[in-house]
């Protein structure tokens, strides 16, 4: 019982924190953000502490620009709608406590009636209840509140636009270049499979390998979406883009592969026997099958030797092909067809 309590608690602890901390600047920008949009508003608005000028800054500063827009139009719209709500109830029906609940069950029909998006949905009610438990019933406190509301959006976009702005190209480049050495071992595994002996076992080892590229694509792809965003209306962006068309394209031919690699993984898996690397065939493939993962690894500017990228990509040989053995005539018309597929990808220009 004791053992199952320390599990659940550490499960639990693990859903409140994340994998890693966010950039200490973002923490600075942050803080930064709220500092100046509370002065501001005081200065410019004053009355009453701006609390939504602050709840404001802290929701707008985002990893990127572009999100830190799309933040501030969405705490702005669900503030104004919110607010009018709260003061449209609060004049109609005085400020008894239950009116609170009205405002917040009306919010929550109205956000779904616009379809509005998760962020603004969730601002409505929550703005209409601070409007209704801080007592206000006029219009000027209102239009003060949806006033307070911008100027803290405005002042969190400007200072994430103005303050190093993030540029997250370096996790897309390091998942690029994972998947891409991670499909290059994979041909080299198939390469080994191809010129000698291998173990049942090690075949279904490289096919539950060879499964994992999928996810890793799905992560290269995120990562590089991610970039797109961080670098949209960032003045630190344009002399990256190049960099990221060409990781754009770059998964698009590595998709490619990952489809024909593991293809290939399965035909080996399903139609081995040990006889096969006696077709003389089969050695020109594991041949076709490095010279692929090298060029492979050259393309993406991967973990290769200090001089590989001066070696070039190496010449393939054309394959002479004899009538194979009639039990292995599937393996290689199949093996043959995928590696076309791989050559011209790798020499796509």
């Amino acid at each position: 019982m004791a053992r199952w309590r320390l599990q659940s608690t550490t499960a639990w602890v693990q859903r409140i924190r994340a994998t890693g901390r966010v950039p200490f600047l973002q923490v600075v920008k942050t803080s930064v953000a709220a500092v100046a949009a509370w002065f501001a508003a005081d200065l410019l608005i004053a009355q009453v502490p701006p609390i939504f000028a602050v709840i404001a800054a802290l929701i707008v500063v985002q990893p990127s620009v572009n999100q830190s827009l799309g933040r501030a139009l969405e705490r702005s719209i669900g503030v104004i709608v919110g607010v009018v709500l709260a003061t449209g109830i609060s004049l109609l029906f005085g400020s008894a406590a239950w009116i609170i609940l009205v405002a917040v069950v009306l919010s929550i029909l109205l956000a779904w009636a616009l379809r509005l998006s998760q962020q603004t949905s969730n601002q409505i009610p929550i703005s209409a209840m601070l409007v209704l438990a801080l007592g206000a019933a006029s219009p000027i406190y209102a239009i003060d509140r949806i006033a307070e509301t911008v100027l803290g959006a405005a002042i969190a976009f400007v200072v994430n636009l103005l303050i190093v702005p993030p540029v997250l190209l370096e996790p897309a480049r390091r998942e690029v270049r994972e998947l891409a050495e991670e499909i290059a071992r994979s041909l080299e595994r198939l390469a080994v499979a191809a010129s000698e002996p291998v173990g049942r076992s090690a075949l279904e080892g490289h096919l539950v390998e060879v499964r994992l590229l999928r996810p890793m694509l799905a992560r290269a792809q995120v990562a590089v979406a991610t970039a797109e965003d961080s670098l949209a209306l960032n003045w630190r962006g344009h002399r990256h883009r190049g960099e990221l068309a060409g990781y754009d394209d770059a998964l698009v031919s590595l998709g490619v592969l990952v489809t024909r690699v593991a293809g290939m993984t399965r035909t080996m898996r399903d139609h081995y026997d040990d006889s096969l690397h006696h077709e003389a065939v089969m050695r020109q493939i594991a041949a076709e099958l490095r010279r692929a993962a090298h060029d492979l690894r050259i393309r993406f500017v991967l973990d290769a030797p200090d001089d590989a990228s001066d070696t070039g990509p190496l010449l393939t040989a054309p394959l002479v092909v004899v009538s194979p053995h009639p039990d292995h005539w599937i393996v290689i018309g199949s093996m043959l067809e995928d590696l076309r597929r791989v050559h011209e990808e790798l020499t796509a220009d």
